[in-house]
């Protein structure tokens, strides 16, 4: 009886009595294909390509059986590069990590289940764990790093960025913009007699400036005063001219 193969790694299954003489080279290629589905790495380049196939064979070594997956290469499409990568044969399942370091989004696909977009490294994505269930026709391919559940997240330097959704309870601003954020934290800047806050006005600010005097300058029985160009200063009144000012207004 011939060998048959699995149905997801494309391994030859070799019969009972079967290739007698040759079984050692069958042997040595399933190993092969095992070497590249436990911890493969292949790079392929997709420059100048819309389409491309990832095609697991049976018995074969493929570029479909790689773990991992780095495409490389500019691709087609102005003024957005773009290409889309099938997997092939639709009824194969697979686990793939994929690193797009192209100039442009590459779409994994497999069926008319749905997709999964990863944009080039610099967008600033580009790395993604991505199942393809081998579902036939209707296959589905599904990101296994878009959401992720954690009790707890380190993160010891670099950046986060592309967050627009932070509860402001969370520690964040609810927003992806500095209106909206001011909004969801109360911080709407003042017009036409609402907002929360104060808007910036100069003559504002050198009236709160000339509140705090110097600290070599704490002299009592001072007026603020004005220079005719929006500059206050604190300045020392006469007793009698106190005295005066404070019977007119009491």
């Amino acid at each position: 009886m011939a060998s048959t193969y699995a149905s997801n790694t494309g391994l030859e299954l070799i019969r009972n009595g079967e290739q007698s003489g040759t079984w050692g080279t069958t042997t040595n290629n399933n190993l092969n294909i095992i070497d590249r589905l436990t911890n493969g790495v292949a790079t392929i380049s997709l420059g100048g390509l819309g389409t491309k196939t990832l095609t697991t064979g049976n018995g074969n070594l493929t570029d479909g059986q790689f773990k991992v997956i780095v495409f490389t290469g500019s691709l087609a499409g102005s003024p957005d590069p773009a290409c889309t990568v099938t997997i092939d044969p639709d009824t194969n399942q697979h686990v793939y990590m994929i690193y797009n370091k192209t100039n442009g989004a590459v779409t994994i696909t497999q069926g008319s289940g749905g997709n999964v977009v990863i944009p080039a490294f610099a967008d600033p994505a580009g790395v993604n764990a991505v199942f393809c269930d081998g579902a036939g026709s209707g296959a589905k391919v599904t990101s296994l790093t878009d959401n992720i559940a954690s009790s707890a997240i380190k993160i010891t330097g670099g950046v986060i960025t592309g967050i627009t959704d932070l509860l402001v309870a969370d520690g964040g601003t609810g927003a992806g913009d500095a209106s909206g954020a001011r909004t969801n934290l109360g911080l709407v800047i003042g017009s036409g007699g609402s907002g929360d806050v104060q808007p910036y006005d100069q003559n504002l600010k050198a009236f709160v400036d000339a509140l705090t005097l110097p600290t070599s300058d704490g002299s009592a029985g001072q007026a603020m005063t004005t220079n005719g160009s929006a500059t206050l200063a604190f300045t020392t009144v006469a007793t009698a001219a106190r005295a005066y000012t404070y019977s007119v207004l009491f």
